[in-house]
């Protein structure tokens, strides 16, 4: 069975590149709001359902959160594949920090693992929000 995101209220939350901005707990300032620290937030959501959504082909899109359950579950793959040679907690947390710096394409560039998944980017302001890579 393919876990589905339990974010599918959509009123009052921003979208870039039909991509939802959910809150996140972080103290980082970035284009998402901030969540409660005692609330599940998507990327907890996605490291929770990875082992299942993972198996399969075919996932049947219910809200736009589950849009980005997929890509965090891909990006969870990729980031699990960086670690796979590391042998230390120093060279795996290098590894990691590496992997968020990296240049991420946005919808429509070449590279953009699920092209059709989300929306054109209308702006260069939308292409840097929606991927936070500006």
């Amino acid at each position: 069975m393919v876990y589905h995101s339990s974010f599918v209220d959509e009123e009052g939350i921003t979208k870039a590149c039909g991509c939802p901005l959910l809150p996140l707990k972080s103290h980082i300032k970035g284009p998402a709001p901030v969540s409660e620290q005692d609330k599940t937030d998507i990327v907890d959501e996605a490291i929770s359902f990875f082992r299942a959504n993972v198996f399969f082909t075919n996932f049947d899109i219910k809200s736009p959160a589950d849009k980005l359950l997929i890509y965090l579950t891909f990006y969870i793959n990729v980031a699990l594949k960086r670690l796979e040679g590391c042998r230390t907690l120093a060279v795996g947390t290098k590894a990691i920090i590496n992997l968020g710096l990296e240049d991420i394409p946005v919808p429509g560039e070449t590279g953009f693992p699920f092209p059709g998944l989300f929306s054109l980017p209308q702006s260069q302001d939308e292409a840097g929000t929606c991927l936070n890579n500006s």
